[in-house]
């Protein structure tokens, strides 16, 4: 398993960091998003990726999943090597 935290220094991610968790042996994908109570947690299997690739800023990244169904996700805020070990692992 990969665990990817999101930096704290970007705006949004000050108290509750976008997490991407990539299991390769079950080829699932879990995006987190903490909130104040709980979270939100999306599980995509591999084949429901269609695309991902990455909006890069001056110091950090976004990584933008987009399934076969026309989902959309983007968790904000990793660093480039981070971005692209996500991308890497995806493809």
């Amino acid at each position: 398993m990969y665990y990817f935290s999101a930096s704290r220094v970007t705006g949004g991610n000050a108290v509750f960091p976008d997490q991407i968790i990539i299991d390769v042996d079950n080829e699932t994908l879990t995006y987190r998003k903490k909130k104040l109570i709980g979270y939100e947690d999306v599980k995509l299997r591999f084949g429901a990726i269609g695309c991902v690739s990455r909006s890069a800023g001056l110091v950090f990244c976004d990584v933008i999943i987009e399934t076969n169904g026309g989902r959309t996700i983007r968790a904000k805020g990793f660093t480039r090597s981070d971005a692209e070990d996500i991308i890497d692992l995806l493809s």
